[in-house]
Parts: C-alpha cells; structure tokens; sequence
C-alpha cells in the first residue's frame, strides 16, 4: 500500500515529535479518515523523507507525529529547470503547475505578455500565488518529491529578473530543434512558454537581446498549458534523469 505523504513547514529530524498544521492535519482527518498509530511520511524541502507514527488527533483538526526515520530519495531530478510560463486561464494554469512539478521542475515564474488574457491586481495576484503553490504542494506529495518548487509573483515578461541557466523559448517557427540544443551547464535550463496566442514578435526579439534560443518542439503547435510540461518531459529525457 503507498504511503500517504504531506508537506510541512517544520523541522524535522528523528525522535522529534511535532503537531502538523492546520491545513495538513485537517486533511490527513477530516478527508483521509487517519488516525493514532496509522503511519505517513512527511517532507519539508531539506532533500529528505520522515517517516512517522500518527500519536494523537483532535480535538477538532489537531494532528501529532512522532519522526523516527530520515530516509534519503532520489526523486528530485539533476538538471535545473526553471519555466518562465505565461499566465493561462484558471485551471489550464492549475494543470500547467501540476504537471510540471511531477515533471521535476525547479522554479516557476508566471509572466504576463502582450498577448496574456489574465489580468491580476495585487490582492488576486497574491491570492492566486497562493493557490499556486498549493497546487505545487499537492504535486509533489503525490509524486514522491522532497522539495517544492518555488513560484514566483507574477510580473510582465520584460520585467523579469533572470534566473541562472541556458534559456529557450518555444517558438513553432524556429529553425533549431529542441533535440538539437547542446548540453546544458550546471545552472541548468530556463524555459520561456507564450501565452494561447503566442509571443509576439517585439516580444521574442527582446527575448533574443536577451541570450535567449529559439527552438521547436515539433510540427504540432501545443497549447500553452501544454507547451512547459511537454518541454520539461523532452529536457529530462535528453540531460535529466529520464535518460
């Protein structure tokens, strides 16, 4: 049977014994119907699993472990990933996080365009970044991964502070192939995905000034919730750990 897995802000370490927060505890109780002495394992971004014993739940969503195991996992993936990825409607973007999560990414940056729909204020940005990372959460206490990626407030496309690594945007138009790219170095990939529409072309010549490659997945044009994952999964079977 596999092990239920949750996410906790705390430390962590054998013979510790800590109460999980709210959102957790109610979930493991409320939803998942645990109780004392059923066992779960827990991750909280230090690279490690904790596997531990339920002591105590209630009142109301209250929920003890007692930590008695730290096992290491080779879940999280060698190539560092980071997807730039336009801002898609309600849950396309839901699924764009998702999936890129159980993929391996490492970083995720929502961007506005020219062409981005999506328009968020400070409050609803801050409400959906939340959300956002939730999501991540969720994606990786199902995928068996120890650390969450981070993602990043939403800011214009132009704006962006550039993480480290070789950066590719996806464009059906390019000459080069995504196949065709060299081996990246130790910072790894940045991937940059267009909104439905596309980046526009003042868009992808800035992109240019910026270092960035132009490349194809293929002859199909993919959505741009589907775009980021799909050129993740070609990236992790070319240099990560798919190979």
């Amino acid at each position: 049977m596999r092990r239920i897995r949750i996410h906790t802000g705390q430390v962590l370490g054998t013979g510790r014994e800590i109460e999980l927060e709210a959102g957790p505890a109610r979930h493991l109780v409320r939803v998942l119907r645990q109780k004392s002495g059923d066992r779960l394992a827990l991750f909280n971004d230090d690279g490690h699993e904790y596997l531990g014993t339920i002591t105590a739940t209630g009142p109301g969503d209250r929920c003890s472990v007692a930590v008695d195991e730290r096992v290491e996992v080779t879940t999280e993936s060698p190539l560092s990933i980071t997807l730039i990825q336009a801002i898609a409607r309600g849950d396309r973007m839901d699924w764009c996080i998702q999936k890129a999560c159980e993929l391996g990414v490492g970083r995720i940056l929502p961007v506005f365009t020219d062409r981005t729909e999506v328009r968020l204020d400070g409050r609803r940005a801050e409400k959906r970044l939340r959300h956002w990372q939730q999501v991540a959460i969720a994606a990786c206490e199902q995928s068996g991964r120890v650390r969450v990626p981070s993602i990043e407030s939403p800011v214009a496309l132009t704006r962006l502070d550039w993480p480290p690594g070789r950066r590719l945007h996806l464009d059906p138009l390019a000459q080069s192939a995504l196949s065709r790219i060299e081996p990246p170095g130790n910072d790894g990939v940045v991937v940059i995905i267009g909104p439905e529409g596309g980046l526009g072309d003042e868009e992808i010549t800035w992109l240019e000034r910026q270092g960035s490659i132009g490349v194809r997945l293929g002859p199909r044009v993919l959505r741009s919730e589907t775009a980021g994952p799909a050129a993740i999964a070609a990236l992790q079977t070319l240099f990560g750990d798919w190979q």
